[in-house]
């Protein structure tokens, strides 16, 4: 299985980003195995607008299953349940600890937004 935490950094000892369409790296890991297999920039951290449907589009491309995150917004959500990506919340400490959580059934999935689309809070989406 391929799973994205949304990371500040590349590497299981990146600290995790609570954003999802504008964090800095999707750090790529094999949870059952324990393994990295990818860190990747988040080419729409930068991004003027929608970058959270870029993200989910990114991470479709990459044929990713599920992703942890801390926050996500209305249209990044629909775009990650569009392309059959489950959502994972609970994100904390470094990727690694996050795969760990992961592995231990300690993340809750959700189906839709923890914020609005226009929460005030810039990159929180």
């Amino acid at each position: 299985m391929k799973l994205a935490v949304c990371a500040q950094g590349e590497g299981l000892s990146a600290g995790v980003d609570q954003r999802f369409g504008r964090c800095q790296f999707f750090v790529i890991v094999d949870p059952e195995k324990g393994e990295l297999i990818s860190s990747v920039r988040n080419a729409s951290a930068e991004a003027s607008g929608g970058a959270g449907p870029q993200a989910a589009q990114l991470l479709s491309g990459l044929a990713v299953e599920a992703v942890a995150l801390g926050n996500v917004g209305p249209n990044a959500a629909t775009a990650l349940e569009a392309a059959k990506i489950k959502i994972y919340i609970g994100v904390e400490g470094t990727v690694e600890m996050t795969m760990q959580k992961f592995k231990e059934g300690k993340l809750s999935t959700i189906s839709e937004a923890t914020v609005s689309s226009h929460s005030g809070m810039k990159g929180n989406r």
